[in-house]
């Protein structure tokens, strides 16, 4: 069965410079990271430098728009970092990227090397649609807290994915909820790559080509679909 991806009207009237392309993936192989997928995490960091020619992450006019949809719903850009800036951020201090399994490897490096946010779910893990809408504040979100199980609830007209048992991303695409997240054990997972204005359509479906290529790689025999972005409103 194919994932229903849908954008509610208040988001889109809120930042009309978004889309969001998505790759579905069937029979996937994950595990623990590898010398493979630790190869291209070290090459999305070149490539992010080579980007940004010495500036900061925040300088890049995709991420500058980012930032400014995060200002529009409330949130402070500077503090809670949407996912593609983060990663940049901790890749040109030093720290490096983190390794965290082969799938989840896979997409943070077309992050960094595209300077997209991207994010995974775990198919099976899903209930329902998925929805990009306006939070009332009331919706459940599963995440940990000091090393153990937690429930917090987003502010209200904070931007979150959810499905129909609760939020599944906060604050758009800052921090993903223990629930659906890619797992070792994940087999069937929806990737969701976003972009603003003025990355343009054609940088995003290179991007999404990127992803859905090396996920063949990884996984020869997946059945993989990519649905192409919708045109930004004018």
């Amino acid at each position: 069965m194919t994932l229903t991806l849908t954008v509610s009207d208040e988001v889109r009237t809120l930042a009309p410079g978004f889309t969001h392309l998505a790759v579905e993936a069937h029979g996937l192989v994950n595990g623990p990271s590898t010398e493979a997928s630790s190869a291209l995490l070290d090459d999305a960091m070149r490539r992010l430098a080579e980007r940004l020619n010495g500036r900061a992450p925040h300088e890049d006019p995709h991420i500058a728009a980012w930032r400014e949809a995060y200002t529009a719903f409330g949130s402070k850009p500077s503090r809670t970092r949407n996912s593609a800036e983060a990663l940049a951020k901790r890749a040109l201090t030093g720290a490096g990227l983190p390794r965290i399994n082969l799938l989840v490897d896979l997409y943070n490096a077309i992050s960094v090397a595209h300077l997209v946010p991207v994010g995974g779910e775990d198919l099976d893990r899903v209930r329902g649609a998925m929805r990009l809408v306006r939070a009332t504040g009331g919706e459940p979100f599963a995440t940990v807290t000091g090393g153990e199980d937690a429930v917090e609830h987003p502010d209200a007209g904070e931007v979150v994915w959810r499905d129909d048992e609760g939020v599944t991303c906060r604050r758009w695409n800052w921090r993903q909820g223990v629930r659906t997240r890619l797992t070792e054990e994940s087999v069937n997972a929806v990737f969701l790559l976003e972009s603003m204005a003025p990355m343009t359509l054609g940088e995003l479906d290179a991007a999404g080509a990127e992803l859905a290529e090396s996920l063949e790689k990884l996984s020869p025999g997946a059945r993989i679909t990519v649905r192409p972005p919708a045109p930004h409103r004018a």
